[in-house]
């Protein structure tokens, strides 16, 4: 299965990744949606920042999930994870809310030729999507 995950620019989470200073992507949901028990490892993610090309792809080499989150869960998983997320416990009251949590560990990061995208019936604000491959999309 692939994945395309799109990023806050702003946050510079994609050098972030390159550099493997970040290497587990994390995703917080206040209701189910992808990638929550829909990515698994051997999976391959592919990355943009928003409004630029893909340019990175990784692997999946593990997942973890989490659901009935609370304040004590929350930092609890941020305790543990959160410097190789990127994210420290002063986000906590940005979670607050938040009942579902993938963690996903990557694997084989690189640097891949830029290619564009159409999420055209994906959603104009989706920040991830699941397909059986990546060429459904590609332009």
């Amino acid at each position: 299965m692939d994945h395309l995950a799109i990023l806050d620019k702003k946050r510079k989470l994609l050098q972030k990744i390159i550099s493997g200073e970040k290497t587990i992507e994390s995703r917080w949901y206040k209701f189910k949606k992808t990638p929550y028990q829909r990515i698994t490892a051997g999976d391959t993610i592919y990355f943009k920042d928003s409004g630029e090309p893909v340019t990175v792809r990784a692997n999946v080499s593990k997942t973890l999930f989490f659901d009935h989150l609370d304040e004590t869960r929350i930092k609890s998983i941020i305790s543990q994870y959160g410097q190789k997320t990127g994210i420290s416990l002063s986000s906590v009251e940005r979670l607050l809310g938040k009942n579902f949590c993938t963690l996903i560990f990557l694997e084989n990061v690189e640097v891949i030729p830029p290619f564009n995208i159409d999420k055209k019936g994906y959603g104009m604000m989706a920040a991830w999507i699941t397909l059986e491959s990546i060429e459904k999309i590609k332009r």
